[in-house]
């Protein structure tokens, strides 16, 4: 992916601990700060159409411990 310079301002508490996990990791801080924008722009992201996630059939109520064991003894049968 070809990247592209941008000038940021940041607090100089959070350059601190970029440094420093920077270091931890004995990574470059320009990893941690891309791995930052990344994960902002991920968690800001938008669908043109809803996500189609599965459902499941059940009452809501919890799984007692015997019915995770049954599921479980049934799964390890097969």
């Amino acid at each position: 992916m070809a990247m592209k310079r941008i000038n940021v301002y940041a607090d100089q508490e959070d350059l601190a601990l970029v440094k420093e996990a920077a270091r931890r990791r004995g990574i470059p801080q320009a990893e941690i700060i891309r791995e930052g924008i990344h994960l902002a722009a991920m968690a800001n992201r938008g669908w043109d159409e809803p996500l189609n996630w599965p459902t499941f059939a059940g009452t809501a109520e919890p799984a007692t411990k015997d019915e995770i064991r049954d599921q479980v003894a049934r799964r390890a049968d097969r």
